[in-house]
């Protein structure tokens, strides 16, 4: 079979996340689970379907780029056939990551839940919320006209002088979208709405949420679900004196966050794993947040872990050639590298973390075409250790060597160092997780020095 370059290249692109609904995509797809060391999305999803029409809360965390909004995608498809109403979006498109608040998340959830259900044609009257809004809408043009000319008047919001037509979330989308592009919008609806808070989790209850749920039921579907991804990006600097933004959104404020009378999944940053926080999240919640660790390529005696290497073999092949099945797969690496030990190489230096392998591909493609040899291989791998040995300190390097050694992270200020920054990755395997250094970082001299 020949190979499309193109499409090869465009499918190896790792700003791209799946959409396990589209056809196209869903031929990408591969299921990590049996070697992560647990069935996360398995576990998620059966918490919602056998809690009938009880509320559920649940969190998902996870490395930046492990492949959790492919993995939320999927449980949105599984959902979906059991028939649950579904309603998944990307917090970063509603909010400014650096800078969130209960009343932002709170508002995000408002927009996408009435936009979908719009679109389904569920009836909703939001008279009490058009109320928060048009109050909103008016000191924000009061307030913005008064201490600064040149910014957009929001005259023009889509809150409608009557009921009838009025979308809401149109409505909202108008309001938050000048909040999300100006720090003083953001901070006047804010001083307006945060006092409101319980209020508006009371009116999206009764006026979106228990709605819904009837007008769902009656027609045969499981309810309501609503999945809100990318929480796990917000900024981890200090938001109230010696708190941090994850440690004031899900700490302090997550009691709020759990008053949502459907079935909710945020995620939210790996950190508050770390965090002296950590029971008190999951008391907040009702359960610590559901972890998506690595695709394990090494067991942790060192060995290597032949079934995880065989799946990311066939990530990567699926890429190139997605009509055929695995086997046949299997016949045209040729096509893609001079050796079988190549692509197993390729798998094993991404450390199992599956945009660190798409990266290395990419960068791969982006320099020429296939078959690739392990002298290209090698050279790309080494130009991403330069890359992120730049920044790491004769300290670090030295945190790195003890991961190496004894396979643990302990604490916020270790996580800060070392996960977050993509240098040491999270297995689980049926005893546990441990902890290893990223496979491109070994062969570095400075990880080398005594």
């Amino acid at each position: 079979m020949s190979l499309n370059l193109g499409r090869f290249f465009r499918a190896c692109n790792p700003r791209y996340t799946l959409n396990i609904s589209k056809p196209e995509d869903l031929q990408y797809y591969i299921d990590f689970a049996p070697v992560r060391g647990s069935n996360v999305i398995r576990e998620l999803k059966r918490t919602i379907t056998f809690s009938d029409h009880q509320p559920t809360c649940q969190l998902f965390t996870g490395h930046i780029g492990c492949g959790k909004s492919t993995e939320l995608s999927r449980l949105k498809t599984e959902l979906e056939a059991e028939k649950f109403h579904v309603v998944y979006f990307e917090s970063s498109q509603d909010l400014d990551m650096a800078d969130v608040d209960i009343s932002d998340i709170l508002l995000a959830i408002a927009r996408q839940v009435s936009q979908s259900l719009e679109n389904s044609g569920v009836c909703l009257q939001p008279k009490r919320f058009q109320g928060i809004l048009k109050s909103a809408a008016n000191l924000l043009n009061t307030e913005i006209t008064s201490f600064r000319s040149n910014i957009p008047v929001v005259g023009d919001i889509g809150v409608s002088q009557d009921s009838e037509g009025f979308s809401l979330a149109f409505g909202i989308g108008e309001i938050t979208a000048k909040a999300k592009d100006s720090r003083d919008v953001r901070s006047l609806l804010r001083q307006h709405l945060e006092p409101r808070v319980n209020n508006i989790i009371e009116v999206i209850n009764q006026e979106l949420i228990t709605p819904a749920q009837q007008q769902l039921q009656q027609r045969g579907q499981g309810g309501l679900v609503v999945i809100i991804d990318n929480l796990d990006r917000i900024d981890n600097k200090a938001k109230f004196g010696i708190r941090t933004q994850p440690e004031y959104l899900f700490v302090d404020r997550g009691e709020q966050l759990n008053k949502l009378l459907c079935h909710v999944i945020y995620t939210i940053p790996l950190i508050l794993t770390f965090s002296n926080d950590k029971e008190a999240v999951s008391n907040r919640f009702g359960s610590p947040a559901k972890l998506l660790p690595m695709v394990r390529v090494k067991e942790r005696d060192g060995s290597d872990c032949e079934p995880g290497i065989n799946l990311l073999r066939q990530m990567v092949l699926a890429r190139a050639f997605p009509e055929l099945n695995e086997t046949e797969r299997l016949r045209e690496i040729p096509k893609l590298f001079d050796s079988t030990s190549t692509l197993d190489y390729l798998c094993q230096m991404s450390g199992g973390h599956v945009r660190n392998l798409l990266i290395l591909l990419f960068n791969c493609l982006q320099k020429d075409d296939p078959p690739f040899t392990r002298t290209m291989i090698e050279r790309v791998i080494s130009e991403r250790r330069n890359e992120l040995g730049k920044a790491i300190t004769s300290d670090e390097w030295e945190l790195l060597r003890q991961v190496s050694q004894q396979k643990t992270v302990r604490g916020e200020e270790e996580y800060q160092t070392l996960l977050r920054s993509l240098f040491v990755f999270e297995y689980c395997d049926h005893d546990g997780s441990w902890f290893d250094l990223n496979p491109v970082l070994e062969g570095a001299k400075d990880f080398d020095k005594d």
